[in-house]
């Protein structure tokens, strides 16, 4: 019995080491077969497609090659690895601690839609957009003294373009040298035109095209005056379409329409040069100096550019700070506001070289 005692022992040891072994490797196994469970498009809710981007509560961007698409607001749900296109759209519905929920068109097919949760750390919502990492050198087009340059793609043929601080840009804002416009007090709206009064007599400033266009209803806005040019400057817009156009009229004799710009007016009186820098409506923002030299001599076009990475916050805000440094307020390309969050604004610097003109 002493003998086959140890044996006994021995052998339940075996067996339970056995057990041991077999119930690790089912667990094993079953945690295998959760995170290599194999999910599909299917298995996600589908939704209504995104028909109006205005009905967005916000959208998403990420830089990654690829994103994981969850099907519950949980890490250890199943998901799904999706690869980044660029033509993909984010719209974000929904917030959660890790999670946001999106809805989701697969291969851009409205009627073929889900809704997915994604991770905030692979996602950045579009009001939180920054300049960081955004090419500003980036550009689409640009002319210089009438020569149109479709292939270069860089500004720093023409110069700097960097992101500033805001101090730096307020601090610069004091001592702006482009012109102040002031209401002449002889322009006064009468019977919904606008009306110069001098030498005894009413004149009429007519709009740079006609009152009812194919375009619909122009409406204009009195600016001011521009003291060094000696023109009158209105904002003429229609409610049809979204360009908008700054126009001149010099009002000595008759209201004669001058010049236009296609943004708010930036003017350098020691120069004459017209400049504006307004966001396009078709890609980034366009920075565009012209030249009035005079009574009866047209605007001569001097320099412009479409910049691709960047919009333009609010134009009116630019200045010249001296004859060859100009600050905008700009936001990234994609940025938007969403409910409840303003969108980010950045400060830029555009250094043009020297004697470039």
């Amino acid at each position: 019995m002493k003998i086959l005692y140890p044996l006994f022992i021995s052998s339940m040891v075996t067996i339970t080491g056995c057990n041991s072994k077999n119930n690790t490797s089912e667990i094993n196994k079953s945690e295998t077969e959760v995170t290599k469970k194999i999910i599909t498009f299917t298995d996600f809710k589908k939704v209504k497609g995104v028909d109006n981007v205005l009905n967005v509560p916000f959208e998403l961007f990420t830089k990654l090659d690829s994103v994981q698409f969850f099907v519950s607001p949980n890490k250890d749900a199943p998901r799904l690895k999706v690869a980044y296109n660029k033509l993909d759209n984010y719209y974000g519905f929904e917030e959660f601690d890790d999670f946001y929920s999106i809805h989701y068109s697969i291969n851009n097919n409205i009627s073929n839609s889900i809704e997915a949760f994604v991770l905030k750390s692979e996602f950045t919502p579009a009001s939180e957009l920054t300049l960081k990492g955004i090419d500003l050198y980036e550009i689409r087009s640009s002319k210089l003294k009438g020569n149109v340059d479709l292939k270069n793609k860089s500004f720093n043929t023409y110069g700097t373009i960097t992101e500033v601080s805001e101090q730096e840009f307020k601090t610069a804002s004091k001592n702006r040298i482009d012109e102040v416009f002031v209401k002449n007090p002889s322009v006064k709206l009468k019977d919904n035109n606008w009306i110069f009064t001098g030498n005894g007599k009413e004149t009429i400033i007519t709009q740079h095209e006609n009152v009812s266009t194919e375009d619909g209803l122009l409406s204009n806005e009195y600016i001011g005056k521009s003291p060094s040019l000696n023109l009158e400057i209105f904002k003429e817009n229609s409610a049809e379409v979204l360009d908008t156009y700054y126009t001149f009229y010099n009002v000595k004799s008759t209201a004669d329409f001058a010049l236009f710009t296609g943004g708010f007016p930036h003017i350098l009186p020691g120069k004459n040069w017209i400049s504006y820098i307004g966001s396009n409506d078709d890609v980034g923002s366009n920075f565009e100096i012209s030249k009035y030299p005079g009574q009866g001599s047209g605007q001569e076009s001097l320099f412009y550019v479409n910049f691709t990475t960047f919009k333009i916050a609010e134009e009116t805000k630019a200045f010249w700070a001296d004859q060859e440094t100009f600050y905008a307020e700009v936001y990234p390309v994609n940025s938007a506001a969403s409910k409840g969050k303003k969108q980010k604004t950045a400060f830029i610097k555009i250094k043009l070289k020297p004697n470039l003109f």
